[in-house]
């Protein structure tokens, strides 16, 4: 009731006035609006309550990877009821599995569950603990993606519009660790990575599943997201893949140029990022580098590639880009680094955000210790959630990492090797974060 109380006589002011209150933000794909990783919502706190935030409500889901995306009042979720078989996490051997494949579309006021739409299906994947890809909603569809490459287009009502098998329809390989890249929307476009001769990228008319245009070749499609960038006035779709890093127009699927950075075994996954003509890209084994795009036709050039002792390589979490400094989690330390744009150069690390206390404080940690990276502009600082549950506020600048809050809020359910972990990204909207694990989704209120 206090709690409740204290809401209200936030809004009065507000309400006398004859005024709405300040305006909620939607986070409807992977990485929010623009995939860009930016909160861009008023009234938020600058500090986590001494007693963590509090929880507006709970919901039970079952297993799963992907993320949460929120778009006008609903929440949509994947996840995977086991049936049959157990989750055995071997990044070098694939697992069997049978279960109900979910998309999930919950009141975000509530929590309470308005529609389900479930499907049988059978993994046969690595780390097989269910729906890798975050729904990516536009209008009134809903689009979802599942492990073994079932993409599937669905009114925000929740009734099937129309339906895609990419291994069936395209003799698409499939990755080791299962379809990841979320569908892209680009106008009357969808655009997925889709894998198979000739057809690595795919668009598709959104409203009938039409195919568009079709590029590329390659073993597989990798687990990298599409993103769309305007650079120079012209609009280019930047993929990440087993053949490369390539630029093309996102309306006919032309190739613009192609950069030589090809990941290890095809596991392109941390989506490059730009900041003004830089595009920066990493992975697995020291792989990565600074791409410099054209400023007078589309066009790009590798302008530093990463060494041992120099650069960042993220892979599990998309790093940011923010004033000339690289922010990313190197897969190797499990740290988070700060790295100069221009050259490379390593400024500082810090395991606090990526791993448990116990384990960053070893001389020796475990690989892929993973955190997530949200920057709010406003507040100025960066929301990021640790693999071990904790939310933490923080500050990010070339002199170090200032961290201003934390609280645990969520309990890995996940493991790698033989520590639990989430890794799962949370979306932030309505003043809120809305975070999961593979036994519930819950909302945290964040707002002042």
């Amino acid at each position: 009731m206090f709690y409740d109380m204290n809401r209200f006589l936030y809004l009065l002011p507000a309400l006398l006035c004859g005024m709405s209150p300040l305006k909620a933000d939607d986070w409807p794909q992977w990485l929010g609006k623009g995939r860009e990783a930016t909160w861009h919502e008023e009234g938020v706190v600058r500090r986590l309550p001494e007693k963590g935030p509090a929880v507006l409500w709970r919901a039970t889901v079952s297993t799963g990877y992907s993320g949460p995306a929120i778009s006008n009042g609903k929440v949509y979720l994947m996840d995977l009821i086991i049936e049959e078989g157990k989750i055995v996490n071997n990044a070098g051997a694939q697992a069997k599995l049978s279960g109900i494949e979910r998309v999930l579309c919950l009141d975000a006021s509530t929590g309470k569950i308005r529609w389900a739409h479930e499907e049988r299906r059978h993994y046969e994947v690595s780390y097989p603990g269910g729906p890798r890809a975050t729904p990516t909603v536009a209008g009134d569809q809903v689009f979802s993606l599942g492990t073994m490459g079932h993409l599937t287009c669905l009114s925000t009502d929740g009734e099937v519009q129309w339906q895609k098998n990419l291994k069936k329809e395209y003799g698409a390989p499939l990755p080791m660790w299962g379809h990841s890249s979320p569908p892209l929307v680009h106008g009357e476009l969808l655009i997925c990575m889709v894998g198979g001769e000739g057809s690595l990228i795919v668009a598709f008319d959104r409203r009938t599943g039409r195919e568009v245009w079709r590029r590329l070749s390659a073993g597989h499609c990798g687990y990298c997201p599409l993103q769309v960038i305007d650079h120079g006035g012209i609009q280019q779709l930047i993929a990440w893949h087993p053949a490369g890093v390539t630029g093309h127009d996102p309306e006919t699927g032309r190739v613009y140029w192609t950069v030589p950075i090809k990941p290890t075994n095809g596991s392109a996954i941390a989506m490059p990022r730009k900041l003004g003509n830089r595009l920066f890209v990493s992975g697995y084994n020291r792989i990565g580098g600074m791409i410099e795009l054209s400023n007078e036709r589309p066009g790009a050039r590798i302008l530093w590639r990463s060494g041992p002792k120099e650069g960042v390589y993220p892979v599990n979490s998309t790093p940011y880009l923010l004033d000339g400094i690289i922010y990313g989690v190197d897969v190797d330390k499990s740290a988070l680094m700060a790295v100069e744009m221009d050259s490379g150069k390593r400024l500082w690390e810090s395991r606090a955000p990526c791993l448990s206390k116990e384990i960053a404080g070893r001389s020796r940690v475990p690989r892929y210790g993973t955190a997530f990276l949200v920057y709010h502009p406003g507040n100025k600082q960066f929301w990021i959630l640790g693999e071990m549950g904790d939310l933490i506020v923080a500050e990010l600048s070339p002199q170090g990492y200032r961290e201003v809050s934390r609280a645990r809020v969520l309990e890995p359910t996940n493991t790698s090797g033989s520590r639990k972990v989430l890794w799962s990204h949370p979306a932030f909207a309505m003043r809120s974060v809305f975070l999961r694990n593979d036994r519930e989704l819950i909302r945290l209120d964040l707002a002042e």
